[in-house]
């Protein structure tokens, strides 16, 4: 099966004059499962329908190439958020980009939702739009923008859009295009699951949805707004469920933007028919002389077997856009498209991921959900595993020992995450054991994030004493087959709620442990995450108390250091942040010291506030005796 159709004579070779889907997108074309685009359009490419893309456009007649389409415009900024895409946590600009042919940042606009959107109005009229994809569905409503430091509309309004989908599309797209193709207005698409839709404030009934406070009250630069804008989050994150969420509104203007109930999530029947569709597994053959698109490497030899998240951490927005149900394939799904892999001719051997949002998630959290869906005002894992909580790891077990007997298969690696407080918590080892036994390249990835209680408890993760539980037993197996296999844990400064002290703390634990990660993580406040409303805020929205937040550029650069004490270019960050909380006794020669002093620092003598607490303690128990 060719790739579809790119260009007016690669439409004309399947024999059309006209599309019926035009799915313009800021990524380039890579039809590969892992794509959202490449999914979407062979999804709609099997219901029937003439599908063909525009990829990255820049001028009218990019958009203009192959007309208006019959049906309607579906719109995606690509795989990942275009803002993400074009700057780092501190603001600056990348000069590349993954996503694109050749690797070069630059071919995909700011807000690319939002331009494609005005550019396809401006050209076509009232052609329908559809937004959907990372950047649509964390914006459905008003937001606060890291960017541009302020709340945003939804961006329903800001683009122009018919209608925007959230969440994963395959159900969505298909319901639209159909009705579309059976004479229905696209203002007349206001029951579809997974969708939002906007109307006057006069031509709706508000009894029956939850009302978030109006993007002008959420909007203020004030406490009262932040305040607000805390209860919208909370009202929005809660309700984000297929089995007992509500229909959510908020007013803009004289608009009300409505979100109608999440989507169910696939069965494991519609999700192996999705993955059974007739993907190329590569880029499109005109970006060959480009040097081809960068980011299908880390997945083409890789396989999703899941959806969803019920780990559901504060600063993720997973949780938000998949959902915390758990959908999976069939073992057969998964094993067919490794024997599709395998006979790839530059297949090695080598199966890089089988993974998914978190790779040792099969299904649901516990057997209630279901029916009832997910729990409103707890996780499923922190800070402590839930009673409820199943813990059994014995289907994706038998997958993995599947997949490794298979003909042309000398490994299977699982590098997309596993979450380490669910394993430790299964009575049965066996997963583990053959974990480490087998599905290791040499590292495995985790993510303890910090070590202080206090921040954990706001990222929505367990406490530290899970990690190092996970971390005893995981160096434990290692050792005892021979191996030499080591943890690479994923760690997060300036999280809100983090101070300079917990970060001390953090960068004492690494000394401790003797990690050296030679990578680290700003908190980046993207669109759609618990986080970033306290980032936002100075509050938590779940409680509703206060949250410190560290904000000047010299904090974070403070905080981001002391993770890396160790290198020498930090020092100087290192150095104040240790001056800034008094901790002197951190600087100096000994074995517990984080930095050696310079001469100034020297000449203080050390932590004498430290000493003296100490020598007061010792009194107090002196006393006692």
């Amino acid at each position: 099966m060719p790739f579809l159709p790119l260009t007016v004579k690669e439409m004309k070779a399947y024999g059309w004059s006209t599309p019926d889907i035009i799915i313009v997108t800021g990524d380039a074309y890579v039809d590969h499962p892992s794509f959202g685009t490449a999914i979407i359009s062979r999804v709609l490419e099997n219901a029937g329908f003439k599908v063909c893309i525009i990829s990255q456009p820049k001028s009218d007649a990019d958009y203009m190439r192959f007309g208006a389409p019959r049906l309607a415009f579906f719109v995606n900024s690509g795989n990942i958020d275009s803002m993400v895409a074009h700057y780092t946590a501190a603001k600056r600009k990348r000069s590349d980009d993954a996503y694109t042919a050749g690797g070069k940042a630059g071919a995909r606009p700011d807000r690319a939702v939002i331009v494609y959107s005005k550019a396809i109005r401006r050209l076509f009229g009232e052609v329908p739009i559809c937004i959907g994809g990372i950047e649509a569905s964390l914006r459905r409503f008003a937001h606060y923008d890291y960017w541009d430091d302020k709340v945003r509309p939804s961006i329903l309004i800001d683009s122009t859009a018919d209608l925007l989908m959230y969440g994963m599309g395959e159900k969505h797209v298909v319901e639209i295009a159909k009705r579309l193709s059976d004479g229905e207005k696209i203002d007349e698409l206001k029951d579809i699951l997974g969708t939002c839709y906007a109307v006057k404030t006069t031509d709706y009934n508000i009894q029956s949805a939850k009302e978030c406070p109006s993007f002008e009250a959420v909007s203020e630069n004030s406490d009262a707004g932040k305040k607000k804008y805390a209860e919208s989050t909370y009202i929005q994150q809660t309700e984000h469920d297929a089995v007992r969420g509500k229909t959510v509104i908020q007013r803009h203007g004289d608009k009300i933007v409505v979100q109608n109930k999440p989507c169910p999530p696939l069965t494991t029947e519609e999700m192996d028919a999705v993955y059974a569709l007739p993907f190329m597994r590569d880029y499109h053959p005109s970006y060959k002389a480009l040097g081809g698109v960068p980011g299908i490497e880390e997945v083409k030899f890789s396989v999703i077997h899941n959806r969803g998240c019920f780990g559901a951490c504060n600063f993720c927005s997973l949780a938000y856009h998949q959902g915390r149900q758990i959908s999976s394939r069939s073992h057969q799904s998964v094993i067919d498209e490794v024997k599709t892999i395998s006979a790839m001719p530059d297949f090695k051997g080598y199966i890089h991921d089988v993974g998914g949002p978190t790779a040792n998630f099969r299904k649901d959290a516990c057997s209630a959900q279901c029916n009832r869906g997910v729990c409103k005002d707890k996780k499923c894992l922190a800070p402590k595993k839930c009673p409820a909580a199943e813990v059994d790891h014995s289907d994706y077990l038998n997958l993995l020992r599947k997949l490794r007997a298979l003909p042309k298969i000398k490994k299977i690696f699982i590098r997309s995450g596993i979450r380490f407080d669910y394993l430790v918590e299964d009575s049965d080892e066996t997963f583990f054991k053959e974990l480490v036994a087998h599905h290791v390249s040499g590292q495995l990835k985790v993510a303890p994030e910090h070590c202080s209680a206090r921040v954990l408890d706001l990222m929505g993760k367990p406490h530290i004493n899970v990690y190092e539980r996970f971390k005893k037993r995981f160096y434990e197996l290692t050792e005892s087959i021979g191996k030499k296999q080591y943890l690479v844990p994923y760690l997060m400064s300036s999280h809100p709620g983090s101070t300079i002290n917990d970060a001390i703390e953090l960068s004492l634990f690494l000394k401790k442990e003797g990690m050296r990660p030679e990578q680290v993580q700003d908190f980046y406040p993207t669109p759609g995450t618990i986080s970033t409303c306290m980032f936002y805020t100075g509050l938590n929205p779940m409680n509703m108390q206060p949250v410190y937040v560290p904000r000047t550029p010299e904090e974070k650069a403070q905080q981001r250091a002391l993770l890396q004490y160790f290198k020498p270019e930090n020092r100087q960050f290192v150095l104040s942040a240790l001056k800034k909380a008094g901790r002197y006794d951190l600087i100096g020669h000994g074995k517990g010291c984080l930095i050696a002093p310079d001469k100034n620092t020297a000449a203080k003598g050390g932590n004498r506030p430290l000493q003296k607490k100490k020598k007061t303690i010792r009194n107090i128990h002196k006393k006692k005796k």
